[in-house]
């Protein structure tokens, strides 16, 4: 049974840090003795090629580093896979799918029957990206994207995946602190992050009893290049962007414990606390009036 990480959007920001840290934590697993919880490959999901040769190479680091402060010549890392396609929609869930049974089916024809077929030890669902800007002057073609790629595929991935997941399997969906209320000038990436958290605890509540683990990342600013993609390059930088290594790391720990959320740092929680007070309509407002954000018009 040929075990496996995948991890989508992992040629930037969190993905990096999603691929780089749970081959890490398959590396800690297998070499503790807990070989039932580690993985032969992690397959890194993403468009760009370049930048997922960049994530393999670190990954690649981190394994010789790893044996090195270890002293051991068995490599416990796992093997690790690029896979340069979009994921985008209903056909890039196919793909997926496509990928998935492509390599079940090539370990069938194997010979040892002990390492035939294909298991998902952890599925990450990262890719996404948002827009900036009041809904009626940003791209239409722009934020249908955005729907197909946070939500369609996001969907459609976990579904075609979880029939090669058993217990101690895990999801982690990247959703939001966008997730906890309607925001003005965000209005469909907020309501794409709200459709990722609603999803992600209801498939948790279905597949507890399946052992298989269910945790929504619900971050507020993270040093990514989110702003720059959001802004359309009108805002370089995330604003009072916090550290995503951090950010992943307590991610992965909440998802090893079986936590439904993860929202590291204090002032994301009181944020989200304080939008259930305030409500919708304020929120919306509120978020409307003060939460501008720079951006270069997309063409349709």
């Amino acid at each position: 049974m040929k075990k496996v990480i995948i991890v989508t959007g992992a040629s930037s920001g969190m993905g990096v840090s999603f691929a780089r840290q749970l081959a890490a934590e398959s590396a800690d697993f297998r070499r503790k003795g807990k070989e039932e919880s580690a993985s032969d490959e992690i397959w890194l999901i993403a468009r760009r090629i370049d930048k997922l040769n960049e994530t393999a190479e670190l990954i690649s680091e981190d394994a010789k580093a790893y044996r090195n402060k270890y002293d051991t010549y068995d490599e416990m890392y796992p093997e690790t896979k690029v896979f340069s396609m979009d994921i985008t929609g209903s056909q890039g869930a196919e793909n997926m799918k496509q990928l998935f049974l492509n390599t079940h089916e090539r370990d069938q024809l194997g010979n040892d029957p002990q390492t035939s077929g294909l298991r998902i030890m952890v599925l990450v669902n990262n890719a996404g990206f948002g827009t900036y800007g009041e809904f009626i002057s940003t791209s239409t073609k722009r934020e249908m994207e955005m729907i197909d790629l946070n939500c369609t595929s996001l969907t459609g991935i976990t579904g075609y995946a979880l029939k090669y997941m058993k217990e101690k399997s895990r999801i982690i969906n990247t959703a939001s602190l966008a997730a906890y209320a309607p925001l003005g000038n965000f209005a469909v990436y907020g309501a794409t992050k709200a459709y990722v958290l609603s999803f992600s605890a209801a498939l948790r509540a279905e597949l507890k009893g399946r052992g298989i683990n269910v945790t929504a990342l619900c971050p507020g600013s993270v040093s990514t290049e989110f702003a720059n993609v959001a802004s359309n390059g009108a805002r370089k930088e995330v604003k009072h962007g916090l550290d995503p290594d951090v950010t992943v790391a307590d991610c992965i720990k909440a998802s090893r414990k079986n936590k439904m959320v993860s929202m590291h740092y204090f002032k994301w929680k009181f944020k989200a606390f304080f939008s259930g007070i305030a409500g919708r309509r304020a929120a919306a407002a509120f978020t409307y009036k003060f939460n501008k954000r720079p951006s270069k018009p997309f063409n349709d």
